[in-house]
């Protein structure tokens, strides 16, 4: 199986243009291409993990793989997806973002002796004269065909500002710059981001001459990616301190059964014959594959040691044998206790299971609330330090989230 056989195998693939030139320079090794990424947070996500999958592979089979830190764009924000304009950040915020997104790209992407570039679009965007921008792209981008394109529709009716409308000109203008720069002539990106990317493509040919090659993939990065990277209590960072390489590893071991072997095909490095006999499985053989699952995504970004401690505290949790030594844990001091004791709800709280103290008494009073297994209802549980001494209690939200609690 070519490796484009293999992208399209695994369902990466949503659309592209000149599928058989890109498919000729993927395989062969000979793509230079690029993935932007927005740094609107200091912490990439898992919405984020499929794109560095994918530079991963294709770095992998020889290609060569840009990652372009979006301090220029990020001034302005994509509208894609968004029902209402973003929060503008400063120059600050998003000088420290783009410092972290490039300590976690390292993890996947290997940019020593040239194999891979990051650069940043502030480097060429900061510094364009407004005027000369319009003569320069102006005449080549309509203004009746980019109110047709998706991420521009959905925000008309509750209003579009003239701030945002400016962004697909400007992603344009990055995969001109990159192709003159660079010599990229490929961009990869979500599925809600054609429109952008079909303007960059159209940019450099009509700037260029029709013998410009510049091609467009969009894969099923956004829609599923966004999907991934939401839960009901926020992102999925990829940063441990955000979220601990335990709950990443839960987040992976409770995702829906029909949604793991896709998981499995899109995110891991496990060859396709493995898992097409894992899509065979049914049962309690899928909370295997959850867990294989789990593992392999937690190994890649926080490696093998931190996989195999959120493996153990898992087990522990749920009756696999293992001790509770690996549990993610909350220690207190005495300055957290009066007179030798805690309120449960302080102790939700403090774990982080709930963001409130309403909601923590929501929590108990319904009865989703438990210690060492036993159910509390009261919400005016006291627990002692004692009891906390030594190994501690485990503390219980719903069936899938829980905290080791120990005191000093």
């Amino acid at each position: 199986m070519t490796v484009w056989e293999e992208l399209k195998a695994r369902g990466l693939i949503a659309q592209v243009t000149d599928e058989e030139e890109i498919k000729e320079m993927v395989n062969n090794g000979k793509a230079t291409f690029y993935i932007g990424f927005d740094p609107t947070a200091d912490s990439l996500h898992v919405g984020h993990f499929m794109a560095l999958c994918l530079m991963k592979r294709l770095q992998m089979a020889g290609n060569k793989p840009i990652a372009l830190l979006g301090g220029g764009t990020g001034m302005i924000g994509d509208p894609s997806g968004r029902t209402d304009m973003r929060q503008m950040m400063t120059k600050e915020t998003i000088q420290h973002n783009i410092d972290c997104f490039k300590k976690q790209m390292e993890r996947f992407i290997d940019f020593s002796d040239g194999k891979a570039i990051m650069v940043n679009n502030a480097d060429w965007l900061l510094d364009l004269n407004y005027v000369e921008l319009l003569r320069e792209v102006g005449p080549h981008f309509s203004v009746n065909r980019m109110l047709t394109a998706e991420c521009y529709k959905q925000r008309m009716e509750r209003g579009l500002s003239f701030l945002e409308f400016n962004y697909m000109i400007m992603q344009s203008y990055d995969f001109y710059m990159l192709y003159q720069k660079y010599g990229c002539t490929m961009q990869f990106g979500g599925d809600d981001q054609w429109s952008n990317m079909l303007g960059g493509t159209e940019l450099i040919r009509r700037k260029l001459g029709k013998d410009a090659y510049a091609m467009t993939i969009t894969l099923l990065l956004n829609s599923e990616g966004k999907k991934m990277g939401k839960t009901q209590s926020g992102a999925v960072w990829l940063d441990p301190n955000k979220t601990s390489p335990f709950d990443f590893y839960q987040y992976w071991r409770n995702v829906d059964d029909a949604d793991v072997i896709k998981c499995m095909r899109l995110l891991t490095f496990l060859p396709l014959e493995e898992i097409e006999e894992m899509a065979k499985w049914e049962g309690s053989q899928l909370n295997k594959a959850k867990e294989i699952l789990a593992y392999e995504l937690t190994n890649l970004v926080h490696g093998e040691e931190e996989a195999k401690k959120a493996q153990e505290g898992a087990r522990a949790l749920f009756g696999g044998g293992a001790d509770t030594a690996n549990m993610p844990t909350a220690e207190l001091t005495d300055e957290d206790f009066t007179d030798g004791e805690v309120d449960l709800i302080t102790l939700l709280v403090k774990t982080g299971l709930v963001p409130t103290r309403s909601e923590g008494r929501r929590a108990i009073e319904q009865g989703g609330v438990s210690i060492d297994g036993e159910k509390v209802t009261d919400i005016r549980c006291m627990v002692s330090k004692e009891s906390l001494l030594g190994d501690g209690i485990v503390l219980k939200r719903g069936k899938k989230k829980f905290y080791k609690v120990c005191a000093k």
